[in-house]
């Protein structure tokens, strides 16, 4: 048994308390500053208001302003806010967490520098923690897991990611269940970048339905699945090429943390509603401003980080101008308005 405290309570993150709360751990589920409204309905009722279910009795709601109480003597620090928010946990961390702790970070993305070199979030928060980021010890969760399956107790299979093996072996003790099933890795940055990378492709998982509401084929007895697999194969393949470019494990692509999670990822979600609308012929911009506005859509965020820097990675000669080609195809639509028009002859290596 150990003391979890959870920074952050969206979905993902409060639905990982549902497995450690079944192992008998302590947690406590703290909500960011924009979490108000959340634990307001937790400390009322044990409704997550957006999972739509009762917390695990156990798990205890904080505000925010309580968040130096929820992490007094926690053995373990989730980091479970969304992209957008990680330099600002890794500020919240450098004031909360004391040596000897772990910090398990379940936020994917990924940051990069003016030139383009890419850094992986767990080294986001740890720049952000200064001198203490040596003091404790990192992991992170990857693999495909919806949050709402998750909680309901769907089978659900996961890596569990560390510097340590000991580390990923003790936190996989401290979740694993008959429906939660860990594996563990101490191939922190092939993993990480996968599940950043997942993110980008589940964009264009949108593109074939679109493509065929646009064409008024939706519910037509032949479909487009010829087109999205060899989008998502294409995507796997980018996928492996950025994990070796990022010095990781290229095997770790063929598991959990790569295609296992890109494949539930493209499955639906807000990144592939977003991709609906491009197949439709909708401008980006439009998407973003009128469409979905004020939805988080962390993959398109990455699409940005990474399209650019793949550019400058490119000026660099760190890479070939052959390289990446779905990921610049995809940079185009959201960062350039392009219409959609994918150069499929680039693909797997090039069309001979």
């Amino acid at each position: 048994m150990a003391k979890i405290a959870v920074l952050g309570a969206g979905i993902m993150a409060t639905a990982l308390t549902f497995p450690a709360a079944d192992n008998g751990n302590v947690i406590n589920l703290i909500g960011t500053h924009l979490d108000d409204e959340i634990i307001d309905s937790i400390k009322a009722d044990g409704t997550h208001p957006v999972l739509g279910l009762k917390v695990p009795e156990t798990v205890k709601a904080f505000y925010f302003t309580e968040a130096a109480e929820a992490v007094k003597d926690a053995d373990i620090i989730m980091s479970g806010v969304n992209s957008f928010g990680v330099e600002w946990a890794g500020e919240q961390l450098a004031k909360l967490a004391r040596p000897g702790q772990i910090i398990l970070s379940i936020t994917k993305g990924m940051r990069a520098d003016e030139d383009g070199t890419l850094h992986i979030l767990p080294d986001v928060l740890k720049a952000k923690m200064g001198p203490l980021a040596d003091q404790v010890d990192w992991a992170a969760i990857v693999g495909p897991s919806i949050a709402g399956e998750l909680a309901v107790h769907h089978l659900t299979c996961v890596t569990f990611c560390a510097e340590k093996q000991e580390i990923a072996e003790k936190l996989a003790a401290l979740y694993r269940t008959d429906y939660y099933h860990v594996w563990t890795s101490t191939d922190f940055i092939g993993n990480e970048v996968g599940s950043c990378m997942k993110n980008i492709f589940a964009f264009g998982g949108g593109f074939a339905p679109g493509m065929l509401k646009k064409m008024g084929k939706e519910n037509d007895k032949y479909v487009m699945y010829n087109y999205a697999a060899a989008l998502f194969g294409e995507g796997a393949r980018e996928l492996k090429q950025m994990v070796v470019l990022m010095g990781g494990d290229p095997l770790v692509t063929e598991n959990l943390g790569g295609v296992g999670d890109m494949f539930v990822t493209t499955m639906g979600g807000r990144n592939v509603r977003a991709g609906t609308y491009v197949g439709e012929g909708v401008p980006f911009s439009e998407i973003r401003n009128v469409k979905m506005k004020g939805v988080t859509l962390e993959g398109v965020a990455a699409i940005g980080v990474v399209g650019e820097a793949v550019e400058k990675l490119t000026d660099r000669g760190v890479i070939s101008a052959d390289d990446f080609p779905l990921v610049r195809a995809l940079y185009r639509i959201v960062a350039h308005d392009a219409p959609l028009d994918l150069p499929w002859s680039t693909f797997f290596g090039g069309e001979r």
